[in-house]
């Protein structure tokens, strides 16, 4: 199985926490944070792993390698020009061609989900992808579904007229699984974004579909969710478990 980690944004929204070193090396009980996504994908029975960068590359490279300490392949990508998150993926499509499927995670979601249920539908459905999805109301994406997982509607970026009428809870949760099929929607050398300009369009096609989240999940966008973060792997509430240099 191989995944691809998107570590290429600036994290603004951290403020000061982000200004001198890249948002997935923010430190979590000692370890990086990508080390937690980087070791829950391991334990998920992932070795290759391509990580796409842009601020501060070598802080991720120095520290990570190309990851046969750890029994993985970590290949990089440094996008001098921001590629966004479906370009980024677009960017790595020879890294996939011969996978069945691959994950796609955003670089600041903290979770200690089980990938299989998302394979498994993956492989039943015939998706060119499948989300994992969670409730919550009022959040920057709206999705609906049918009885049978498939995606029926979504929105992204929605305005408060654009919600009307729409009740449905459930949100974009940063991570998918993917068939290299999804790269010939996907347009090579542009800046592109996998829900406004991938996903959306695919609902229309039948092939988009989504697994509801059932682990822990903290999208680190705040600094009040980096602190929750923390607070959730020293309490053992995330059951992550991170590479380690020791």
């Amino acid at each position: 199985m191989k995944a691809m980690v998107l570590c290429a944004g600036f994290g603004t929204r951290l403020g000061d926490l982000t200004r001198d070193w890249p948002k997935p090396m923010l430190p979590i009980e000692g370890h990086p944070l990508l080390a937690y996504l980087l070791g829950h994908l391991r334990e998920q029975g992932c070795r290759g792993v391509a990580v796409n960068l842009h601020f501060r590359p070598e802080a991720i490279r120095d520290w990570f390698g190309d990851g046969s300490r750890w029994d993985l392949r970590i290949d990089y990508a440094h996008e001098p020009t921001l590629l966004g998150t479906a370009g980024g993926v677009r960017n790595m499509a020879d890294f996939f061609r011969h996978e069945e499927a691959f994950v796609v995670q955003y670089g600041d979601i903290l979770t200690d989900q089980d990938l299989a249920p998302l394979f498994r539908k993956h492989r039943e459905s015939g998706a060119l992808a499948t989300l994992l999805v969670h409730p919550r109301p009022g959040s920057n994406s709206v999705i609906s579904l049918d009885d049978s997982g498939r995606i029926t509607g979504f929105l992204e970026r929605p305005t408060e007229r654009d919600r009307q009428g729409n009740v449905s809870p459930w949100v974009n949760s940063g991570i998918c699984i993917c068939s290299p099929g999804i790269f010939g929607q996907i347009p090579e050398g542009k800046a592109c974004d996998l829900p406004r300009d991938v996903f959306v369009p695919l609902v229309r096609t039948g092939r988009l579909f989504a697994v509801p989240l059932a682990g822990y999940r903290c999208a680190i966008d705040s600094p009040e969710r980096l602190a929750e973060a923390r607070t959730a792997v020293a309490e053992g509430r995330c059951r992550a478990k991170p590479l380690t240099r020791g």
